[in-house]
């Protein structure tokens, strides 16, 4: 995977005189099966989450209330992309180094991930992150 997988997607969502309703599929809306949904907030300011990859796991982030930055790197070229609405997810597939920064004081972050919690599937060094990068396919 390369930088150029990671990208925004549009969440659907359905307006009424009732409120607006944004809808998550797995395998629709978003390119994986849900398996786990966690979410973070009352996230100090100033601190930095993630700084790791995951070796098989998929992941949609989500800014369901605020504002984050997500940044994520190939090893090879790094992208930043701000996300501030709850109608648009961001994916970050396998073998991804990323970090979620700045939150504003308010953030929710949600996270839909294709797979259940393993402490097997982190990498947590970034120099080994770019070892394994650096191996041949």
């Amino acid at each position: 995977m390369n930088i150029s997988d990671c990208r925004i997607i549009d969440l659907p969502q359905v307006i009424d005189s009732k409120g607006n309703v944004v809808i998550v599929e797995g395998a629709m809306t978003i390119p994986f099966d849900i398996k786990r949904v966690f979410y973070m907030f009352n996230t100090p300011l100033g601190v930095t989450r993630s700084g790791h990859a995951h070796k098989c796991l998929h992941e949609v982030i989500v800014a369901v209330v605020g504002s984050l930055d997500v940044v994520v790197d190939d090893a090879v070229k790094k992208k930043k992309v701000h996300l501030d609405s709850p109608k648009i997810g961001f994916y970050v597939p396998p073998m991804i180094w990323n970090e979620l920064l700045n939150f504003s004081q308010d953030a929710v972050c949600l996270v839909f991930a294709s797979e259940h919690y393993s402490s097997d599937d982190y990498i947590k060094s970034y120099e080994s992150f770019k070892k394994i990068r650096s191996l041949p396919d």
